[in-house]
Order: C-alpha cells, then sequence, then structure tokens
C-alpha cells in the first residue's frame, strides 16, 4: 500500500491535479465502487490473465494524449480509437460491464477515467505486482481525435523514450519502472520481425539479441502474431523483464537498448537486483502517470456510457 508520505511528495510535483484527485474519492458518493471495479476485474483475469497487459495498455494509450480522461474509449471513425497505434488496445467489453454495474448502483457518479485507472490498479496486483491506493476524482474529457494520437514506437531511442515521459513531468526513473509492465505484455510479431530475420537491412538478425532468443522468437512467430515480451514469467508481473534485458533477451529494440544505455542501464540494473524496489517506484510511477494533465472539478464531464460523450 503507497504510504501518505509517497503521495504528500507527489503532491508537490502535481499540486493542481492532487489538489483535486484524493484516495477513495468516492467514498460516501459511491462507496461500493472500487469494490465492483475489484470483482469484475477479478472475474475476467480468471478467464484471461493477459487482462492485465490489455489494461496497462489502455491506461497508458490514454494518459498520454490528452491526459487521463477516458478519451481512448470514444467510439468514431475520427476518435483516438481509430488511430493505428490504438489499433492493438482491447478490453473494452470489461470497461463497460464495470461502467454498467457502476451506473446500476450510483448514476452519472463514477468516471470512466476512473475505471480505467483502478482496474488497471487491480488488474497489476492479480498479476502478482503491488497492491496500491491510488487518487481518483478524474472526469471525463468531451475531445477524442485520432489526430492527437503520437505515441513512441518500438524502435525509439532511449533518449527519446525518456523524454517522451519527462515532458510529461515523471522521471528517467518513472520512465524505466512504466516500460517495466513489458513484464506482463505481448508484442505483435511484426514489430521486431526485423530484429530476429533482416536487421535495417544486413541479412541477418540483430546482434544484440541472444540467438537462442532469436531462435525462439522465429519458432513462435510461425504460429502465432504475437509473442511475449517477457519470456521468463509472461503473466507474472515481476522484477524478471529487467533481467531478461541485461541477458540481451529483449524483445522490442527500445527494451533491449534500456540495458545498455548510459542513461538506463543503471536503473535497469538496480531494478533487476531488487524486486521489492521496482514495484516501489512502479507504483510512484503510476500515480504519476494517472495525474498527467486529468479532468477535475467542474471540467469535463461523468458520461453515462464511456463510449459516447453524453
Amino acid at each position: 500500500m503507497m504510504k501518505f508520505s509517497s503521495l504528500f511528495v507527489l503532491f508537490f510535483i502535481f499540486p493542481i491535479a492532487f489538489a483535486q484527485l484524493r484516495v477513495k474519492f468516492y467514498s460516501r458518493s459511491c462507496p461500493q465502487a472500487e469494490t465492483i471495479v475489484r470483482n469484475l476485474v477479478r472475474q475476467r483475469f480468471g478467464v484471461d490473465p493477459t487482462v492485465t497487459a490489455a489494461l496497462l495498455r489502455m491506461h497508458f494509450h490514454d494518459c498520454f494524449v490528452r491526459g487521463c480522461d477516458a478519451s481512448l474509449l470514444i467510439d468514431s471513425t475520427n476518435s483516438e480509437k481509430a488511430a493505428g497505434p490504438n489499433g492493438s488496445v482491447r478490453e473494452f467489453d470489461l470497461i463497460d460491464r464495470i461502467k454498467a454495474q457502476l451506473e446500476a448502483a450510483c448514476p452519472s457518479t463514477v468516471s470512466c477515467a476512473d475505471i480505467v485507472t483502478l482496474a488497471t490498479r487491480d488488474s497489476v496486483a492479480l498479476a502478482g505486482g503491488p497492491s496500491y491506493s491510488i487518487p481518483t476524482g478524474r472526469r471525463d474529457g468531451r475531445v477524442s481525435n485520432n489526430v492527437d494520437v503520437a505515441l513512441p514506437g518500438p524502435t525509439i531511442s532511449v533518449s527519446g523514450a525518456v523524454s517522451f515521459f519527462t515532458n510529461k513531468g515523471l522521471n528517467t526513473f518513472d520512465a524505466v519502472a512504466l516500460l517495466g509492465a513489458h513484464t506482463v505484455g505481448q508484442g505483435n510479431c511484426g514489430l521486431f520481425s526485423d530484429r530476429i530475420t533482416n536487421f535495417q537491412g544486413t541479412g541477418r538478425p540483430d546482434s544484440s539479441m541472444d540467438p537462442a532468443l532469436v531462435t525462439s522468437l522465429r519458432n513462435t512467430c510461425r504460429n502465432s502474431a504475437s509473442a511475449a515480451l517477457d519470456q521468463s514469467t509472461p503473466l507474472r508481473f515481476d522484477n524478471q523483464f529487467f533481467k531478461q534485458i541485461r541477458r540481451r533477451r529483449g524483445v522490442l529494440q527500445v527494451d533491449q537498448r534500456l540495458a545498455s544505455d548510459p542513461q538506463t542501464r543503471g536503473i535497469v540494473a538496480r531494478y533487476a537486483n531488487n524486486n521489492a524496489f521496482f514495484k516501489r517506484q512502479f507504483v510512484r510511477a503510476m500515480v504519476k502517470m494517472g495525474a498527467v494533465d486529468v479532468l477535475t472539478g467542474r471540467n469535463g464531464e461523468i458520461r453515462r456510457n464511456c463510449r459516447r460523450f453524453n
């Protein structure tokens, strides 16, 4: 559980957001809100444990475009959901089921943005990750445009990836911790196919990848469209991802670069050597990310249907 002191420090990093976000925001207006979310996420996890990776992806992709405002959930040919990088985002039906139960219990009270935030938090814990408190009180956005989606791809440089996070008020420790969510991630084979076949036109695999992993990924991609980004414990939220990339077993190019780039390799080593430290830093990063450009107070709205503006 995240201690008060940690939230107190984060208040000074995102003062405006944290002034109106608070832990147990719905304790009076909808006291069963977090229980409803947790129960439905648990049910879904029991059927498909990859829901953790899916919700993490949804939360990240939402927060880093116009802030954590559930703008990603809007159905439209011109919405964020229609942008190329969001084609692999899934579990919208789970968010719909959670919203339906919350509307039945507490109409027009719990935002879709908070549902995504809470569902992601609960799914991480179910996968063996940290259990933590996270402030709520976000409101839903009224804008969703596919042209606003500019998310980093798997070949981005480490400096580019870190800048992407620091531009949102996070630091390098946060950036590496959030990329550590790849410990439960899946990557489409097309995102790394060149690394295992013809890297940068050389006619050979990427020399920075463990040859045994090259062979394993070739076999996987012959029979499947995707592969686990953590080949050790793909469904468990732990620090094995960092241990793997230090052994040249990073699937995505940006992941492998984290282990060798001077800007991040020391952080990778610390996370690889201390699972508890990684999880603490991940919690801090998630709370900070969850406060990026949020709408609170009278801004935005509380959608009745997460797929449509009111």
